[in-house]
């Protein structure tokens, strides 16, 4: 059996990142791919139980390192109960976010540093590092209007502009620094082509690493 393929989603809040990634799975899923689709925080039992304590918007107490160390630990149970699983079955893996989420937004955003951070989330992964990482480019501003019309915000949405804009910047070092793995799509678009955008670098995606047929 083909070992699977990993592929996240990352970008800014705002990015549309969730609605393409769950379009993207659905679409392929039709198609007959052997696709899972999960995310982060959460995707499992466990991990959705740190999650809602990670964005509970009344948990103002939490310290910046705590708040990395929740992040990690969910990590690690997800992986291990549903991700690595899946790819030893063979099949594509989408995970909203991963490891780069908590690069930026801890390790710049809160600023504890991508170093420290990515030395805290080594133990959880143990080098399994994404395949392929689809990072969906929005702007700050149009990232922050989106963000601004959802509603109901969590407490990373709550976050200060000074904050989200760490974010973007910690983002840029991610790309530069593993731009080996990341496929850049045009967010600004609206979102039809961005997931047009997005389903055809998935498929050439899954073209290059798996010749497996599909009926």
């Amino acid at each position: 059996m083909q070992k699977g393929i990993f592929i996240t989603f990352e970008g800014n809040d705002g990015s549309g990142k969730t609605t393409i990634s769950t379009k993207v799975y659905e679409t392929l899923k039709n198609k007959g791919y052997p696709v899972l689709y999960t995310r982060e925080p959460g995707g499992i039992e466990i991990a959705e139980q740190i999650r809602s304590i990670i964005l509970d918007p009344n948990n103002t107490e939490m310290d910046a390192r705590t708040e990395a160390l929740l992040y990690a630990a969910s990590r690690r149970q997800h992986l291990i109960e549903k991700v690595l699983p899946a790819l030893k079955q063979g099949k594509i893996v989408l995970c909203d976010r991963f490891i780069d989420s908590s690069l930026a937004y801890q390790g710049v955003g809160r600023n504890i540093g991508m170093k420290e951070v990515f030395d805290m989330n080594a133990f959880a992964i143990e080098g399994h590092m994404p395949d392929v990482t689809i990072f969906l480019s929005v702007s700050l501003k149009t990232g922050m209007k989106r963000v601004a019309q959802r509603g109901n915000l969590d407490r990373m949405d709550q976050e200060s502009m000074e904050f989200h804009k760490r974010v973007a910047e910690g983002y840029e070092s991610v790309k530069l620094k593993y731009a080996d793995r990341m496929v850049m799509i045009d967010a600004e678009q609206e979102m039809e082509k961005v997931y047009e955008a997005t389903l055809r670098q998935v498929e050439e995606i899954i073209k290059r690493y798996d010749k497996r047929t599909v009926s």
